[in-house]
């Protein structure tokens, strides 16, 4: 194996469980020090191929660029914080103008800025109660909007991260189009998308009233919920139900959007137009920043309805203007680049799939993809166990990453990665799994 971990490592994570409240960590020994390209290093000098994007932050490549790396110093030799809540700014102002100029046409929306998607989230919360004068809300099992009190109202894709938080707020929960693990035993597409059917025949008319629905949250690909595509259709349906009740539809692209689809929402890919839009993760390059969009038919929000001290600060905004100015001047490329790379990786998986019963079931669409593993492919049974071995093993032999769901591991790397390290890290991620599905049932 070529990562050894050594006396520093160990001491930073000893350390860390002596002061830290127990977070999410991985079960491999990760202690990043600073990225180039495509690679990271860790605090010993171990080199990484990153196929994490650290959570899908680093959508422009680990560490950012060069031009929101230049950004963010020169703004934090002026001033860092402007109290945006407070006062005006240039930068952010800018941003939002850019950002709105990404939205669909005729969307002529207004934007909040926040620190994270858990924030971006609340403010969608409050803002599609606030301005449909309605109470109740809807999500989706498997769905993942944040662990705030609000956005963990609205997740349904594991049962720690809701046990012991309750009560919550009005929400009820919808089956997801999980197709292969459909939560009505169907299959598609001869299942008519029953799932969307199930909405208007259960929650809509035994549990809500459609009078009182303020809005239809829903992830384009579910994240958490193990990287979960659904069909066309569900979507398109969502729209119909949204349009039918007079609710907002609100687009959760805090892990699928801004490109890593290929398109700059991942909702695009499904022909459909949401009614709000809630951003973050890589919208400033790795600098802390959400977003929450609002179709500008909705209306504004009162003056101290809503706030925050540091959204939209000068250092996130400087870093947020660099990164969309390099989407905007790249557009062409970085989507050629994306289609061609997924592509690759997805059919790569697929032979993989043929060769190796341990895989259950590959999807994705652009660099979001996923990869489902099974103990038994009839039964479906999934394989958690195996799946953390995977990444670990993968950890070791210098391959960052990360699992999602019941048995899924994501494979996105910086959408600028270079085709000869993606294809080296799909070697390493194919040898680790030839070697787990020899093992497979011991």
């Amino acid at each position: 194996m070529g990562v050894k971990i050594g006396k520093r490592i160990k001491d930073v994570i000893a350390r860390d469980r002596k002061v830290m409240l127990t977070l999410t960590r991985e079960t491999y020994p990760f202690v990043p020090d600073h990225g180039d390209g495509d690679f990271v290093y860790d605090i010993e000098g171990n080199k990484f191929i990153d196929f994490s994007s650290f959570i899908s932050v680093y959508n422009l490549g680990v560490n950012a660029n060069v031009e929101i790396r230049d950004a963010v110093k020169k703004q934090a030799e002026k001033l860092m914080h402007g109290a945006f809540a407070d006062y005006y700014g240039e930068l952010p102002v800018a941003f939002a103008e850019k950002l709105l100029g990404m939205a669909p046409k005729g969307f002529n929306g207004r934007v909040f800025f926040s620190n994270s998607g858990t924030e971006a989230v609340e403010a969608a919360i409050k803002l599609s109660r606030l301005l449909t004068k309605r109470r109740y809300l809807m999500a989706f099992y498997g769905g993942f909007h944040g662990r705030t009190m609000g956005s963990l109202s609205l997740t349904a894709s594991k049962l720690v991260q809701r046990e012991h938080f309750g009560p919550f707020g009005p929400v009820v929960h919808a089956p997801y189009a999980y197709c292969y693990r459909c939560p009505l035993g169907l299959e598609y597409p001869s299942c008519g998308i029953a799932c969307a059917d199930f909405i208007r025949k259960y929650p809509l008319s035994k549990e809500v009233s459609k009078n009182e629905l303020a809005a239809i949250f829903v992830e384009p690909i579910q994240g958490e919920g193990g990287y979960v595509v659904p069909p066309k259709e569900f979507m398109r349906e969502l729209r119909s139900i949204a349009d039918e009740s007079g609710a907002v539809l609100v687009s959760d692209e805090v892990q699928a959007g801004y490109m890593r689809t290929g398109k700059f929402f991942a909702i695009e890919n499904f022909g459909v137009e949401a009614d709000m839009y809630t951003l973050a993760k890589s919208i400033a390059g790795g600098v802390p920043m959400g977003a929450t969009l609002v179709r500008g038919s909705l209306g504004d929000m009162p003056a101290g309805s809503h706030s925050t001290t540091f959204g939209g600060n000068l250092l996130a905004a400087s870093a947020a203007n660099a990164s969309i100015d390099y989407v905007k001047k790249n557009m062409k490329s970085l989507q050629s680049g994306i289609e061609r790379k997924g592509a690759y990786v997805m059919k790569r998986l697929n032979k993989m799939k043929d060769s190796y019963e341990i895989i259950g079931d590959v999807r994705g669409i652009g660099l979001m993809i996923g990869v489902e593993f099974v103990k038994d492919r009839k039964t479906k049974e999934p394989a958690t166990k195996a799946r953390d071995e995977i990444a670990d093993a993968c950890f070791y032999e210098g391959l960052v990453v990360l699992p999602s769901g019941m048995s899924t591991i994501r494979i996105i790397p910086p959408l600028t990665v270079d085709d000869k390290n993606l294809e080296k890290g799909m070697d390493i991620f194919e040898n680790v799994v030839s070697k787990a599905d020899k093992t497979r049932g011991k």
